[in-house]
């Protein structure tokens, strides 16, 4: 087969071939925004959970812990925390939370410290309340271990 690609042929395989990959990509984007609102977990989003999430972004907790996957690899998984530490009982969970966050920093051996933020109780809850509501987000099963 000697047959040499032409200047039309080229253009037709780049055409063809963007046109195939926007149409993909189109598709994809469709798909995702339609699977959102049946998995983010958006109705059962409070007051409380809102300022769980502003507490987690104004004490920069993602410098140090991921959750669903993003952030620093410094401490532990926080998504499925509330499996982890509370046995999917909230009000274990908030008595858990309020002990932890009391007790910072720990002087554990060849461990890191978490700094002491000084929350209040209001505080700890919703950002117990936040961290509630990212457990139940589908998120694929994701983290992968129950450890994070």
């Amino acid at each position: 087969m000697t047959e040499r690609i032409t200047k039309s042929m080229a253009k037709n395989i780049y055409y063809g071939g963007g046109t195939f990959a926007l149409l993909i990509f189109l598709a994809l984007t469709f798909d995702t925004v339609h699977q959102i609102p049946k998995r983010s977990n958006q109705q059962n989003m409070t007051e409380n959970v809102v300022a769980g999430k502003k507490l987690w972004e104004d004490n920069n907790c993602v410098g140090c812990h991921t959750i669903v996957g993003e952030g620093a690899y410094y401490a532990p998984e926080l998504m499925n925390v509330f499996q982890r530490r509370g046995g999917a009982d909230e009000g274990t969970f908030k008595a858990y939370m309020q002990s932890w966050m009391a007790a910072q920093p720990l002087d554990t051996p060849n461990r890191r410290k978490m700094p002491q933020f000084n929350l209040s109780k209001e505080e700890v809850d919703s950002l117990s309340d936040f961290l509630i509501w990212t457990s139940k987000v589908n998120a694929n099963e994701w983290p992968p271990t129950i450890e994070g």
